[in-house]
């Protein structure tokens, strides 16, 4: 009995210390916020291959993000070994739409550490320079094609957009806000693109209209090198969203610029024009006011609008910088179910059909593509790439890359890992200084990857890859070039001759020698601001 009882106390003592480090260690969110019962999570995940191998699913049925793709992210953002062993578990031949890149007989030799043109951050620079064609005051090269796309603080908790904006800040790329506006969080060193939603939180008078000064303020105060109008996003296109009054905090209201105590509507549309002419106008004019890039975000659905947008810019002096197009397999947060499974194009089909109209009409040199909605996979990106993108936005897999554990509770504000939640318990969990470098990590080693996938197509950069190198398998029947599928020349998603010449001429000079190649002066460009960051 005396042993049971010495047993029983040694337990004790072990809980209660695995009690007290879960509660302060930072490394583990879900340990945090479910000290001692969150360990079960780890080892039912040490064990999942055998379990669902025998009783449940294989690694690739879960949606919206497999295990594997999952696995993938979690080992790349904490730099552990993220392959997989003993060849693909996919039934290639068996399966629909299985995307094959074909790669080239003469791949270009990836650089080894002790190579000059060997870069530890893997930076990948946009191959164009966005707002140079319209001669934006302020217009800049993106120093990284691979971006964090738009989530707004309030929709996530604030150390999820501070870890956000620290990884942003350690990979060299842009963070962008979310119709949320510029909060503290977002001024942990990351660059911004400030995204003006049909609200204009943060950028709004007392009545809920656009305010332009408010808006150039809040340019001059923040780290913003790009403006984005956003029409639509893919989970919930062509519908407004609800704050309820009990989510809305001072802090929220102080940022969104909207009152306490009352329930917050974001419109459907926006009040400021509601014209394709109406937007040009007001394009130009925050571009006149502020000196930045302005571009627009919007799912697909209807192409007129598309088509008028391009007829007015080869037609009028008036234009936009960039293009977000989000394909309707996205959504970071909640919408209703009949939206997120059925309005708006998925990303592949709406992106070309968009390109066509730009392209007809010779503009697709001019504006600077943007790609988002699942993207956050190294062939989904170069694929967006061959089809004609310049850079991509990611989401969820930076979401995933600071912890979620794809819960799907974003909805309930009940997220166990922290990440989208305003409770005060839950968000504890997640520190943004450690979650900071993971998702710098995860940026950078989808850089990684597409680097080493252009140069297994024979190309020094992503942008370089046409769609002559894919293929799609189709589920036991022959096999059709990415060509045909999506009825384009493989050589429509290229950049301009010198585009391509001048990102070529930079993948081949040394990373600490680029400086000079960076800013140079395309499209008679007057002001770059970009800088070089590194991870060492």
């Amino acid at each position: 009995m005396t042993l049971f009882w010495i047993g029983l106390g040694l337990f004790a003592v072990v809980l209660v210390g695995m009690l007290i480090y879960d509660l302060t260690q930072k490394r583990h969110a879900i340990l945090r916020n479910f000290p001692v019962i969150g360990h079960f999570r780890y080892w039912l995940e040490a064990i999942g291959p055998e379990l669902r191998q025998y009783i449940v699913t294989s690694d690739n049925e879960e949606r919206p993000f497999s295990r594997d793709q999952r696995r993938w992210v979690y080992a790349s953002s904490k730099r552990e070994n993220n392959y997989f062993g003993f060849g693909t578990d996919n039934d290639l031949e068996a399966t629909a739409n299985h995307l094959i890149v074909k790669h080239s007989a003469f791949p270009v030799d990836s650089a080894q550490t002790t190579d000059p043109l060997y870069d530890p951050d893997y930076h990948l620079p946009c191959a164009k320079v966005m707002g140079g064609y319209r001669n934006r005051r302020h217009a800049f090269r993106p120093n990284s094609l691979v971006n964090i796309s738009g989530m707004s603080f309030g929709s996530l908790s604030g150390p999820a957009v501070e870890a956000l904006n620290r990884g942003a800040a350690l990979a060299g790329c842009l963070q962008n806000t979310g119709e949320g506006g510029v909060s503290p969080y977002h001024l942990a060193g990351g660059n911004l693109i400030m995204q003006i939603g049909t609200a204009y939180f943060g950028c709004r008078d007392a009545n809920g209209r656009f305010d332009l000064e408010k808006l150039k303020d809040v340019c001059a105060a923040s780290p913003i090198k790009a403006l984005e109008v956003k029409l639509s996003q893919g989970a919930k296109p062509g519908v407004g969203g609800l704050l309820p009054a009990s989510k809305i905090t001072p802090e929220i209201a102080a940022i969104r610029g909207i009152p306490l105590g009352k329930d917050c509507a974001s419109p459907g549309k926006h009040r400021e024009f509601s014209s394709v002419d109406g937007m040009l106008d007001f394009v130009e004019r925050i571009a006149d006011a502020t000196g930045l890039p302005v571009g627009i975000k919007s799912a697909v659905g209807e192409t007129k609008f598309w088509k008028e947008l391009a007829t007015q810019m080869s037609q009028t002096n008036r234009g936009v910088d960039f293009i977000t197009i989000d394909g309707g397999e996205g959504g970071t947060g909640a919408a209703p179910l009949v939206f997120t499974d059925h309005v708006a194009l998925p990303f592949k089909i709406g992106f070309t059909r968009v390109y066509h109209e730009f392209y007809e009409l010779g503009l697709h040199e001019h504006v600077v593509f943007n790609g988002s909605g699942r993207l956050g996979f190294p062939e989904s990106a170069l694929f967006a790439l061959a089809l004609g993108c310049d850079m991509i936005s990611i989401a969820r897999e930076a979401m995933l890359s600071i912890g979620c554990i794809q819960a799907q509770r974003c909805h309930t504000g009940h997220c166990p890992a922290g990440v989208a939640t305003q409770n005060v318990w839950l968000k504890r969990g997640l520190d943004p200084t450690s979650k900071g470098v993971r998702a710098a990590n995860y940026i950078v080693t989808l850089r990684k990857d597409l680097t080493y996938l252009s140069h297994a197509c024979g190309v020094w950069h992503p942008a370089l890859v046409n769609l002559d190198h894919f293929e799609l398998l189709n589920a036991g029947k022959p096999s059709q070039p990415a060509t045909e599928i999506f009825d384009q020349r493989a050589d429509w998603g290229l950049p301009s001759q010198p585009d391509q010449e001048a990102i070529q001429a930079i993948m081949q000079t040394p990373p600490k020698e680029r400086a000079d190649l960076l800013l140079a002066k395309s499209f008679k460009q007057k002001e770059v601001n970009d800088d070089y960051i590194s991870l060492n």
